[in-house]
């Protein structure tokens, strides 16, 4: 890569390391100055929860950072400058804690996280009460590592202080003209340079997004559709001791069908039975009456008639 490319080439931090931070194109393996050293023992000690200050209320997702701010300006001109943006929900405008004075650096909460984007992208360097300002995400909340300016880290900064912090949105790490020690990085945990993933030093970086809340939302909808379809059912259907009722009583009906087409079937069979029995009794009754009226008066001439042989005898 040439030299002249590498001018407008950046990459920015997606995590705060202090050694890190402190170099220009975040190769550098030991911290510089006694800030930076300061930093980096907050960050191995675990010395500053960025989670702890109970002042710090909101959404980070919708809250921007505000900095450069005049002295004499107040919550009233903050609200009414970043109202141009979108609706404001909440906004601190950070104090001294004993002369209640401006610290130059405010917190403002919007309604929306696009609202909160849109002042991300078009407040930057704007001029609130004679004063250019610069505007960046919350990064105490969503920045991994964060570690402050009071404790030696922060972005930024002013060429005259003599603590420049780089990887931000002000001061990015430019493209690395010397080899880039991965084993002492690895070694530190400090993320490498993005080869080959460098930016233009024009392009607006775009703040940390909202994650799975795509996917919140849709199990969410399914969770609230499938409670919805549940409870509508259980709105139309009948309750489980209508159902137990409704079960029984068609099953006692069929039994009682069922007893019913038995008794019908037997009766019918005896009745059945009793007339072929009365049937088959008048049919032999009329066969022997009639086997005897023709033995006495139709067989008189056979030899084996039963008047015949009497007669004979006789």
């Amino acid at each position: 890569m040439s030299s002249s490319s590498n001018v407008n080439s950046v990459f920015y931090a997606e995590s705060y390391h202090p050694i890190q931070a402190g170099s220009i194109d975040g190769t550098d393996v030991l911290p510089h100055d006694n800030a930076v050293y300061r930093a980096f023992l907050c960050t191995n000690s675990g010395l500053y929860d960025p989670f702890g200050d109970p002042k710090v209320i909101g959404d980070p997702y919708c809250t921007i950072f505000v900095g450069r701010l005049s002295h004499s300006s107040t919550e009233e001109t903050l609200r009414q400058a970043m109202s141009r943006y979108g609706r404001v929900k909440n906004l601190r405008l950070v104090r001294h804690i004993v002369t209640g004075a401006s610290r130059g650096y405010a917190f403002v909460e919007f309604e929306t996280e696009r609202e909160m984007r849109r002042a991300y992208k078009d407040a930057h360097h704007t001029f609130i009460d004679d004063s250019e300002i610069i505007v960046d995400y919350n990064r105490q909340q969503l920045m991994p590592g964060w570690i402050p300016r009071r404790l030696g880290g922060g972005l930024g900064g002013r060429k005259e202080s003599g603590q420049l912090r780089f990887g931000g949105r002000e001061r990015p790490f430019r493209a690395p003209l010397r080899q880039i020690p991965f084993d002492d990085l690895k070694r530190l945990g400090i993320p490498p340079p993005l080869e080959g993933r460098y930016v233009s030093r024009f392009e607006v970086p775009s703040p940390p997004r909202r994650k799975r809340v795509s996917a919140d939302r849709e199990d969410y909808s399914y969770k609230h559709d499938e409670e919805t379809s549940r409870d509508y059912h259980l709105e139309r259907s009948p309750s489980l001791e209508q159902s137990s009722d409704r079960r029984r009583r068609s099953r006692d009906r069929h039994d009682h069908s069922s007893k019913h087409h038995k008794r019908s079937r037997h009766s019918h069979r005896d009745e059945k039975k009793s007339n072929s029995r009365d049937h088959s009794g008048v049919v032999g009754s009329m066969d022997r009456s009639s086997s005897r009226q023709h033995g006495r008066y139709s067989h008189e001439s056979e030899r084996w008639s039963p008047r015949r042989n009497s007669l004979s005898d006789d």
